[in-house]
């Protein structure tokens, strides 16, 4: 599609207009106990057309791409304007459009168009085969998904950008039970990134199948966790989480301006916060950066043309900058970053997280293990709940280890934590280094009202944190 010829040749009275087309393509394979559970293909694409009228901003979506489809959403998106800016609260210009020039693509080798999935599916089989090795595992699931989404954005201040993104992922999990109830491990979900079909690492995979089940049968026997305040060592894959509730969903600025309020929550920040609030301990660094190669949410720009920039939004534990895009900034007066996003071609771009990663420290984890006296080391998480506020938490993980004096002694089960965000950032004691930082994201972020669930990344190594409120039970 010529986007920017459609563009001169709309015939609508606004300040600003801009296209995004979006097409969005997804294959995913599900294989359990051995057998195979279905392949699903979908391919989606469409339009959104954005009008800036006297101040006010809005939008309509077509699936018709014909330039008659698309003026007439232009059409609707004019109307919808003219309606809304007699309520408008906030005028907007097109300084909130930035005029974005360029092009982003995955770092990947091999797409949706090489993919086989017979061979994927054998693969699957296979690696739940592996985790059969004992009568004790009851249930066996392996999965494959790949995703691609395209999008050109052009715009009448001059914009005009492209991104293809590639992500792929395979997972893993293995369920045991005997008379002491049932456990499970589970591998590979909180590994998302933007990678090819070359992520199916065959030697690899079935190496991590076989632990995966091990470590499942390792559960049954174990004690539960114990309760009591002690130190708490946080594996990446739980962290990842950790981040994700407790600082990144706090910290969109259009949960605080209450946007999210009767759907996704509040948060407990306040405006005032920003520049003030002593967040976490001096060890806590926390950046939004879309510009790691390869990680889940890394983009050239968002869905409204802003350039993707590396931003520290918590420095040495001080809370300095939000989640907020160039109209939330404006709306609040708080500094924020490109981060205004869309999950499909018919949906608005709202606030979302991207990449927020825990920047590296200086410590080992056999460091952190070697300065525990009384602790316990928690892997992957279970369940997890926490309040409209994003302030109290609770979450549980699948695995444990009990350490005692510096050293590991024991697996654990049903390992738990509880605490208030702020509370339990500033007990953070011990940061891994460079070398044990890991990277990885999620691809089930949900948020606003149509739904919209949209991918995001996570890095952090392992981290030590002094005091915390741990617990055992189902």
């Amino acid at each position: 599609m010529n986007l920017k010829k459609i563009l001169q040749d709309i015939s609508v009275q606004a300040d600003y207009i801009s296209l995004r087309h979006v097409s969005h393509k997804v294959i995913n394979l599900q294989v359990r106990n051995e057998k195979f559970e279905g392949i699903n293909r979908s391919d989606a694409c469409g339009i959104m057309v954005e009008v800036l009228v006297d101040g006010q901003f809005s939008y309509a979506a077509t699936a018709d791409t014909s330039l008659s489809g698309i003026q007439n959403a232009a059409q609707k998106a004019l109307q919808l304007a003219n309606r809304a800016k007699q309520f408008s609260l906030t005028k907007f210009s097109t300084k909130e459009r930035p005029p974005t020039k360029g092009e982003y693509i995955s770092p990947y080798k091999h797409g949706c168009n090489e993919f086989d999935s017979r061979s994927t599916c054998d693969l699957l089989i296979q690696l739940s085969q592996i985790m059969k090795f004992d009568e004790k595992i009851i249930n066996r699931e392996t999965a494959f998904a790949i995703t691609e989404i395209e999008t050109t954005f052009v715009s009448t201040n001059g914009a005009e950008a492209f991104q293809k993104l590639v992500k792929a992922g395979v997972t893993l999990s293995a369920v045991a039970a005997n008379a002491n109830g049932s456990q499970k491990r589970s591998w590979g979900g909180y590994q998302a990134a933007q990678i090819g079909l070359e992520v199916i690492a065959i030697d690899e995979l079935k190496k991590t199948a076989k632990r995966v089940a091990e470590e499942a049968l390792d559960l049954l026997n174990a004690e539960n966790c114990p309760t009591g305040k002690m130190d708490l060592i946080l594996d990446p894959s739980q962290l990842f989480l950790q981040i994700h509730e407790s600082i990144g969903h706090p910290l969109e600025l259009d949960r605080i301006l209450g946007d999210e309020r009767n759907y996704a929550g509040w948060s407990f920040v306040k405006p005032k916060d920003f520049g003030t609030l002593q967040y976490g301990s001096k060890l806590l660094n926390i950046t939004f950066d879309p510009t790691v190669p390869g990680q889940n949410a890394s983009y050239l720009f968002d869905d409204i043309g802003a350039e993707a920039k590396r931003e520290y939004l918590i420095k040495d534990g001080l809370l300095i900058r939000g989640l907020g895009s160039l109209e939330s900034q404006k709306r609040l007066g708080i500094n924020g970053v490109s981060n205004q996003r869309a999950t499909s071609w018919n949906r608005p771009p709202i606030d979302r997280m991207a990449n927020i990663n825990l920047e590296p420290g200086e410590s080992t984890l056999d460091e952190m293990i070697a300065s525990v006296q009384n602790g316990v080391y928690m892997m992957m998480n279970r369940s997890w709940s926490i309040d409209d506020y994003r302030n109290k938490f609770q979450f549980g993980c699948e695995y444990g280890k009990l350490i005692k004096d510096g050293k590991i002694i024991k697996t654990i089960k049903n390992p738990n934590y509880r605490g208030q965000t702020a509370p339990f950032w500033n007990n953070l004691k011990m940061v891994g280094n460079r070398a044990d930082w890991q990277v990885g994201g999620t691809n089930n972020c949900g948020k606003g009202e149509p739904n919209q669930v949209i991918f995001v990344g996570h890095a952090a190594p392992h981290c030590l944190f002094s005091d915390i409120e741990v617990f055992g039970g189902g």
